[in-house]
Parts: structure tokens; C-alpha cells; sequence
């Protein structure tokens, strides 16, 4: 057989345990793949040896079948194996040029290229998939902890059998060496106890009347002086136990498990104590009334005492003295004993508990006080749907966790049952801990934020703003604390490993980006509140330079700006953190803009104008100015419209698209024209004199005078006019105070017009008969009319005159003085 024909024989098998070696990365699959060809290749191998081609046909067949023979033969040829190693090194280092030509380096390139393709080609689970295999394994796990606990039922003996009946003696006669340290211990710690419970009292008064951080001190308070009692009526229990009981120096084995039991057990009532607080309401971060808080109390102190004594003084004692089958037995009984317990305080307690959690989920009808005064409320809004239902009976679910309890201690091992107390424990630790959170951001949103009254001065609608956001947060942050309790109470229920999860990529990707998220939305909320606090400070008349015009629009402007700014980068950060690409986004966004500048000609119309307007500086907020026809004071302004209020109150809003002209009344200064009506008759020097001494009059007026900047400028005679001649003159002031001026300065002319004898017309006609040149006119026929005061008959009519009175060629008008017609009467 020639050369390359061996080097290709085994060249081929090599290459397909290369394939298997990526493929299968696990050990198990790696030790799967290199322990041969399973059945197939057996046969074939064995199709080969009996094939009847010779030794050599033989011998090539199963080191081409058999990868690690084939590995082996090729590692002992020095040129198979330099050229294994070459084209391995062609390959990791990514070269390009093909291998000099050969027909045995073909099939291995081609092997090779056939496990690259295999090894990139990845399987990718789509997002219902996930989902589906998700639900797959904790359905699985739940059936395989199921399937576990009734096999222990229906396999296991009974925890009784280990029983022997002289159990009882045995601990009684242990207990009677213990007597005298137990009723030390016990007394010690009775009378510290009740020498310190008026100074807990105390320190829980104190706790209601301080701040929050005198509270948390004065806790903490608490605890080190309760943990302190423990410490000495134990260290006191020991140093009799050695000094005086039995020899001297020395301490029996039974007395030091009950010491350190003591220490322990009161340690965890300690902490019992620290979150429920029976003595102390002041202390007790938990929302319970005192007689709910020393009921439960009562009863976690019974189940600890008969969990923590028996499980490390009387299990030890009846496993030393009696058997190891009698200590499960024993344990066993304690454990029923407190299940039984617990039953009973469930289903005595159950109507409290259901109230208080009732009273808890309405806080508008919560009473003061906790479980014991909402069992006493009469007014209560009934809770309904699925919140109702649990509130209930929530009693069902507990009894059926104790029950699940009692099946445990029935049919599992110590152990089990103490890992499934600890995990209980910590369960209820987890509770205990969200819901004193949840009571304490309840709180924070009920209270509110406050701030000093030298800040809400200077920033006026920083509170506001803070006690509308941060009350949404805690909301959100209460949200987060019931998902955190319920990943905890499943990952030690086992149906998720939440650990697992966590530093798998996914999990890591997840829990960053959601950091990342909240770290984001919290700095976009600091910066826009840090913004719009400046621009407030900023736009604050009482504190530093009072705001222009153009300083209040430019400000306002830049808030809007601002915050359409921050709320678009927001939004940007927050796709790309959770992975979303915002490069096509971005680009949509740009189509969409060039689509809307099409279709919403108006709108891009309103904003250049408005830009230009702004540059130009036409309008600021509070200038009284005429756009669109329409004259008001101008309350907001944008880069698209301008809103005014007119004289009467009515708001208006108009686009800058339809403003052609703008007429600002309040820029640089202003003037009051007045056109002032005289009768023909009057002197025009007495009337302005007159004007200027109501000018006068007007600068000495405390609240016009100071508006006004320049003296009047006299216009003169302005024009004649139907019933009067117009006299102008004007007086300059202060922008927009030209219309409180012209008032006053109205009043102060009517008043010294009227002084003077100088006539003010109103609108009046004369009536004009005609004239011939010799002077005579068309007479007229008056007649006197009758006397309706007069009885009939008594007064004879007037005579009719046939010609007109002689009144010397003259018109006769209705201005007359004689016919009480003239400026005072009635108009």
C-alpha cells in the first residue's frame, strides 16, 4: 500500500474526531465521541475484519474506522503528523492560500471545512421557545419534588418506630441535673427583663416624638440593651455552672448544651422582639396594634422556644442517652407539637389577620392601631375580585403550607425538615422585611417632601415638583421589592434558581441593563429638576436681578427646549441599554421628519417664523402687542405660536403662519397721545395752558408721576372738527404705562376744564333756514303747545304767530345758552 494512500486512511477518521471534539464540548459528549463509532461502527468494523481482504486491507479498515487508533498511527508518522500540524496552524491562523497541491491534503481540508460549518452553526431558541422550555423545566421540577415526597410516603417506615417508651425518664432525670442553672438562667433574665421594660417604654415615646434618625438610633438602642440582658443572665448561668456546680472549673456536657441553647434561642427572640416590638410601639417598624403585636409575639415565642430547646438541648440528650432512632422520634413529636400550634393560632387568629390585611390594602378607611382596631371598625369598603378572595381566606393557604408541613416531619429525615423549617424561616424573614418596607414608603408617600421655607422662596415649584415624581417612584420601588420577594420565596421554594439565572449572560445582560436603565431615568430626572429649578430661580423677581421680558421668553423657551432635549436622549440610552438597535431608529426618525416637513407644510411654516421672530426679538412674554388683528397681553409663547389675553379676559392662541405683522406696544418707551376737543368759542392759549397745568398736576402724582420721562410736547391746534377744535399733545413714559397715564391725565383735564369754563363739546347740529342777500330768511311758524296740566276750558290757547321772531339774520342752533342745552346737560 502506498504512502499517501495510509496517510489519507488516516487522515479521514482523524479529521471526523476533530468534528466531535467541537461539536461535543461537554465532557460527557467528549467522552462519548471518543469511546469509538457506537453500533454502527462496530459493524462496520466488524464488516471489515471479515471482509477477506488480507492483514493489510484488514488493518487499513479499522484505522480508518477506529478514530484514536487512527489518531495514534498518525502522532507516530512524523509526516503525517508534521503534516497535521500544518494544516491546523493554516487554518487557526486564518490564511487564505490553499495547501500545495497533494491528493492526500484534499479530504482533510474538506473534513475540516465540514466541522467549521458544523461547530459555527449554533441553534437559536426564539423567544417562545424560551418561554416554553422556561415553563417546561419548572412544571418538571414541581412533578419531580412531587413524585419525590409520595415515594417517601408510601416507601418509608413511620419516625415513631424508633420510640422506645423510656424516653420521658430519661429527660426528666436529665432535666433534675439541670435544675438549679435552668432556674438561675431563667430568673436572671425575668428580672433584668422587667427592670429594663419601663426604659424600652421610654425609648419608644422618645422614638414617636424625634426625627427619623433619632428613631433608627434609639432602635438600635433597643436591640444592643435586649441583646446585652441576654448576654448577662447567660454569662452569669455559666459562671455558677463552672464555679459552684459540680467541680470546680469544670462544666458537664448537658449543662453546656442548655447554655448555649439559651443563647441562642433568646438570641432569635431578640430579633423577634426588634421587629415586632410588644412592649414599644414607638420601636415597631411593622403596622400592628400593640394587642396584635403581643399576640404574635406570644405565639412565635412558643414556637421557637419548643423548636430551638428541643432541637439543641433534648434531641442531643435523647440521641446520647437512648438511640439515634429515638431522637427522630423525639424530634418528630416537637415538630407536630408546633405544627398542631400553629393550627390553632391560625385558625383562632384568622378574622384579625383578615381585617387587618383588609384595613391594610384600603388605607382611606384604616384605623389607628393595626390588627386588634381593625377588627373593631364597623365602616369598611369590601374588597372584591381575586384580592378580596385571598384577604379572606387567607387562612386556607397557610393551613395547607402547615399541613404540608406535618407530611414532611411524618415521612422525611431530620434534616429534611429543619432545611424545610430554615427555609420557612427565611421566607418569613422576607415577608417581614417587605413589609416593613412597604410600611415605610407608604409612609413617605403619605408624608410627602418638605422643604425649607428659605428654598420654596427661591424655587417655588421645586417641592410641587418633587411631590409629584417622587411618590410615583416609591410606588414603582414598592413594585420592585414584591417582584424581588417573590423571585426569593421561588428560588427557595426550588422552582426557579434565580442564581443560576443571574450569572448566566441572559441573567447578567438582564439585571445590567435594568441598573442601567433606572440609573439612567434617575440622572435625566436630576438634570431636567436641576434645569427647570435654575430657570425658576432665574424667572424669581424676589431673589437676585429681577427678569426682563426677553430673559423671561428666552428662559422659557429654554425649558421647553430643555426638556424635549433630555426626554429624547432618554429615551435613546434606554433602547440601546435594553439592546435595541436605534441606528434604524434614527433613521426613521429622520424619514419620518422629512415626511411630516411634507405633509405639515403649516407647521414647519409656524416654526421658522417663530424662529425668526425670536431672533428678531418682536415678542417676549408680557408685552402687549397686536398679531393676526388680534391686541393682548402675551401669556406663553413657543417656537410655533404665541398665546395672548385680550382686554376682556379671552385667551387666544395664533400661529405664527398667520402672522403677516407684528405691533409691539412695549418696546424701549411709549407715548400717551392726547386729542384734546374744545368748543369753537374757546381760546386755545387758555386750553393749553390749562394742559400743561394738569401735566403738572400729573408729574406730582406719587403713582403716575414715576412713569413718566420726558416733559409734555405741546403739538399745537391738531384740526377742526364737527363741533370742536382738536388740541394734541403727548406725553412720554415708561413702556406700557402709557395707558394708566392717559387715564389719570383724562381725569385731572376734566376736572380744571370744568373749573376754568372751558367747554367740552359733544356732537351737536344746527339748523340752517337759508338767507337771501338782502338778509331776510324763510320764516318759520311757531306754535305754543298745549297745557296738559291745565284743566279743559280753563286756559284759552296761545295764538298762532304768523311770522317768524326777529333774531337779526343770526342761526339758530341748539347750543344756545338760553334753551339749557349746553355741555352739563344730559347726553
Amino acid at each position: 500500500m502506498c504512502p499517501s494512500a495510509a496517510k489519507q486512511s488516516l487522515f479521514r477518521p482523524l479529521s471526523v474526531l476533530l468534528v466531535a471534539l467541537c461539536i461535543f464540548q461537554s465532557p460527557a459528549h467528549a467522552q462519548s465521541a471518543l469511546t469509538g463509532g457506537g453500533p454502527q461502527a462496530s459493524a462496520e468494523q466488524e464488516g471489515g475484519d471479515s471482509g477477506g481482504d488480507g492483514a493489510e486491507s484488514g488493518s487499513e479498515t479499522g484505522a480508518a474506522t477506529d478514530p484514536l487508533a487512527a489518531l495514534l498511527e498518525v502522532l507516530r508518522d512524523d509526516t503525517a503528523r508534521q503534516e497535521l500540524v500544518t494544516e491546523l496552524e493554516r487554518r487557526v491562523s486564518g490564511a487564505s492560500e490553499a495547501v500545495t497541491s497533494g491528493s492526500e491534503a484534499g479530504p482533510v481540508e474538506d473534513t475540516i471545512d465540514s466541522a467549521a460549518e458544523a461547530a459555527s452553526e449554533e441553534p437559536r431558541m426564539s423567544l417562545g421557545g424560551r418561554i416554553a422550555v422556561f415553563t417546561q423545566e419548572i412544571a418538571e421540577t414541581a412533578a419531580a419534588q412531587g413524585t419525590a415526597l409520595w415515594q417517601s410516603l408510601t416507601s418509608t417506615g413511620s419516625v415513631f418506630d424508633g420510640l422506645q417508651g423510656d424516653e420521658l425518664s430519661v429527660l426528666f432525670e436529665a432535666f433534675r441535673g439541670l435544675l438549679i442553672v435552668i432556674a438561675l438562667t431563667i430568673a436572671v433574665y425575668i428580672t433584668l427583663r422587667m427592670l429594663a421594660l419601663p426604659y424600652f417604654r421610654s425609648m419608644g415615646r422618645r422614638a414617636t416624638e424625634g426625627s427619623w434618625v433619632r428613631c433608627v438610633f434609639i432602635f438600635m438602642g433597643s436591640i444592643v440593651v435586649d441583646t446585652l440582658i441576654v448576654l448577662a443572665a447567660w454569662a452569669i448561668g455559666y459562671a455558677v455552672t463552672v464555679l459552684y456546680l459540680g467541680d470546680y472549673g469544670q462544666i458537664g456536657f448537658r449543662q453546656s448544651l442548655y447554655l448555649n441553647a439559651f443563647l441562642i434561642v433568646e438570641m432569635i427572640k431578640v430579633l423577634l422582639r426588634a421587629v415586632i416590638s410588644p412592649s414599644a410601639a414607638g420601636l415597631r417598624p411593622l403596622p400592628i396594634s400593640d394587642q396584635g403585636a403581643r399576640r404574635l409575639n406570644r405565639v412565635l415565642t412558643v414556637t421557637v422556644t419548643i423548636l430551638g430547646y428541643g432541637q439543641l438541648l433534648i434531641l442531643p440528650i435523647t440521641n446520647q442517652s437512648v438511640s439515634y432512632a429515638a431522637g427522630v422520634g423525639v424530634s418528630a413529636v416537637l415538630s407536630v407539637i408546633v405544627v398542631l400550634y400553629l393550627i390553632f393560632a391560625v385558625l383562632r387568629y384568622h378574622t384579625p389577620v383578615s381585617n387587618w390585611l383588609h384595613d391594610a390594602l384600603v388605607p382611606a378607611k384604616r384605623e389607628e392601631g393595626g390588627i386588634e382596631d381593625a377588627q373593631t371598625s364597623d365602616e369598611k369598603r369590601e374588597l372584591t375580585g381575586i384580592t378580596g378572595s385571598l384577604v379572606k381566606r387567607w387562612h386556607w393557604f397557610a393551613l395547607a403550607y402547615l399541613a404540608f408541613m406535618f407530611i414532611t416531619v411524618m415521612s422525611r429525615p431530620t434534616d429534611v425538615v429543619l432545611a424545610y423549617v430554615l427555609a420557612s424561616v427565611k421566607i418569613a424573614a422576607a415577608v417581614v422585611v417587605a413589609s416593613a418596607i412597604f410600611s415605610a414608603l407608604s409612609r413617605a408617600m403619605a408624608r410627602g417632601i418638605s422643604l425649607p421655607d428659605t428654598v420654596n422662596q427661591k424655587l417655588p415649584l421645586l417641592e410641587t415638583r418633587l411631590n409629584g415624581s417622587v411618590p410615583k417612584l416609591l410606588f414603582v420601588l414598592r413594585y420592585a421589592v414584591a417582584a424581588v420577594v417573590i423571585l426569593f420565596v421561588l428560588g427557595i421554594i426550588g422552582i426557579i434558581d434565580y442564581g443560576t439565572w443571574l450569572s448566566s449572560e441572559a441573567g447578567l445582560g438582564f439585571s445590567s441593563a435594568l441598573v442601567s436603565v433606572f440609573f439612567i431615568l434617575l440622572v435625566a430626572y436630576g438634570i431636567w429638576l436641576a434645569m427647570t429649578s435654575w430657570v425658576d430661580y432665574r424667572l424669581n423677581p424676589d431673589y437676585g436681578s429681577v427678569p426682563t421680558s426677553r430673559e423671561t421668553t428666552l428662559l422659557t423657551l429654554l425649558r421647553n427646549a430643555a426638556t424635549i432635549a433630555i426626554l429624547i436622549l432618554t429615551l435613546m440610552f434606554t433602547l440601546s441599554e435594553i439592546g435595541l438597535d436605534i441606528g434604524p431608529l434614527l433613521a426613521s426618525a429622520g424619514v419620518l421628519g422629512l415626511a411630516i416637513g411634507f405633509g405639515a407644510q403649516k407647521m414647519v411654516q409656524d416654526i421658522i417664523t417663530g424662529v425668526f421672530i425670536q431672533f428678531e426679538n418682536a415678542i417676549n412674554v408680557g408685552d402687549v402687542v397686536t398679531v393676526g388683528g388680534t391686541t393682548g397681553t402675551v401669556e406663553k409663547l413657543t417656537v410655533r405660536s404665541v398665546s395672548l389675553r385680550d382686554l376682556h379676559g379671552v385667551f387666544h392662541i395664533i400661529p405664527f403662519s398667520s402672522v403677516d405683522m407684528v405691533s409691539n406696544f412695549m418696546r424701549d418707551f411709549s407715548y400717551f397721545v392726547c386729542d384734546m376737543g374744545v368748543a369753537y368759542r374757546e381760546n386755545v392759549d387758555e386750553v393749553k395752558q390749562a394742559m400743561l397745568d394738569g401735566f403738572e398736576e400729573l408729574k406730582a402724582d406719587p403713582d403716575q408721576g414715576q412713569f413718566i420721562t420726558s416733559d409734555l410736547e405741546w403739538f399745537g391746534l391738531n384740526s377742526f372738527g364737527d363741533s370742536a377744535v382738536v388740541c394734541r399733545a403727548r406725553i412720554k413714559t415708561l413702556p406700557g404705562k402709557q395707558w394708566g397715564v392717559g387715564r389719570a391725565y383724562n381725569g385731572i383735564l376734566k376736572r380744571i376744564f370744568d373749573a376754568r369754563g372751558i367747554e367740552i363739546p359733544f356732537p351737536h347740529q344746527t339748523i340752517f333756514f337759508g338767507e337771501a342777500k338782502d338778509g331776510t330768511t324763510q320764516p318759520i311758524r311757531l306754535e305754543k303747545a298745549e297745557d296738559t296740566n291745565a284743566p279743559h276750558g280753563d286756559a284759552p290757547s296761545a295764538p298762532a304767530s304768523d311770522s317768524a321772531p326777529d333774531n337779526g339774520g343770526k342761526h339758530w342752533h341748539d347750543d344756545d345758552p338760553d334753551t339749557g342745552d349746553g355741555d352739563d346737560a344730559p347726553r
